[in-house]
């Protein structure tokens, strides 16, 4: 009866010798392509490494009142500038500055990086349900994979650093952005639609003045998202080379630090609730604009 105890298995020889095999091709792979892979990215690493020293070498009043600044086109709400002035004010005062700015940083390239992937895919897939049906299952993967398991076969290709960290936080934060964009632009009204076709609207006029402002709501709450889960990954991200809040939070971590852990841990909340504000407020602008213009 050992056969209703123990579900039946490959052999672990063979077991053992699969493994093996995709690990050697995987390394052969690196060997291989790695050199060639880590080079296609240099611009990418450079656009990192010049955002990040704009934002550590400006002084930070200027970068305070820019951020205030930000805030208020897109909200115009005095509120949500006040606070975000407040917070980032506590979070220099309790000398987490640097390590802010370099998450910002951070994030704001993977953002960017996310809407020029995502906003194309997503507007591929609005277009055909084929290919929707052939990336909702990889999308499902890649919200559900473990975001641990995003680090080994980046690390094995690109080794550590800010670009393997960098695509880890991508691949992890970009689902969102890709599935709300398709939901935003099939959700637009048919009538609108057809309206559009009447008046000689070609396939690029549609998407560009009717699809896209309809949808921008939308668009917008996948890329608060993807800022919200980019926020998330920078502490593991921290674990091959990414700098920023994430790192003293691991050290705090493998150190038993409490206060260095509470401290850099509410300085990510408090940049999460000030990205969090600032999008959901300039998404909620455009939907009472879009009710205004459209009725």
């Amino acid at each position: 009866m050992e056969w209703l105890t123990r579900f039946p298995h490959m052999d672990d020889s063979r077991l053992r010798d699969l493994k093996k095999m995709i690990d050697d091709g995987f390394r052969s792979f690196t060997r291989a392509y790695g050199d060639c892979i880590e080079s296609f990215f240099d611009p990418l690493q450079l656009f990192l490494i010049h955002s990040e020293r704009l934002l550590t070498r400006t002084p930070w009043p200027i970068v305070l009142i820019a951020i205030a600044l930000i805030a208020w086109l897109a909200s115009r709400n005095w509120k949500i500038v006040t606070g975000c002035v407040a917070t980032l004010l506590a979070i220099g005062y309790f000398d987490m500055w640097d390590d802010t700015m370099k998450t910002v940083s951070m994030i704001f390239v993977c953002t960017v990086l996310s809407i020029a992937i995502g906003i194309p895919i997503g507007i591929a897939m609005s277009r055909s349900d084929r290919l929707q049906n052939i990336v909702n299952p990889v999308l499902d993967v890649m919200q559900t994979m473990p975001s641990f398991v995003y680090l080994i076969p980046v690390v094995m290709l690109l080794g550590i650093g800010k670009v393997p960290g960098l695509i880890a936080v991508v691949i992890y934060a970009i689902p969102p952005m890709i599935r709300l964009t398709n939901l935003g632009i099939r959700l637009v009204d048919r009538d609108v639609l057809e309206a559009s076709d009447a008046f000689g609207s070609s396939s690029w006029q549609r998407l560009k003045d009717v699809q896209m402002p309809l949808a921008l709501p939308t668009i917008m709450a996948g890329i608060n998202q993807t800022i919200m889960m980019a926020l998330a990954m920078v502490v593991i991200a921290s674990m091959i080379g990414v700098q920023g809040l994430g790192q003293p939070v691991l050290r705090a971590i493998s150190n038993q630090y409490f206060t260095l852990g509470i401290f850099n841990g509410l300085a990510i909340v408090g940049i999460a609730i000030i990205f969090d504000r600032i999008s959901q407020a300039y998404g909620q602008r455009l939907q009472r604009h879009r009710e205004i213009v459209h009725g």
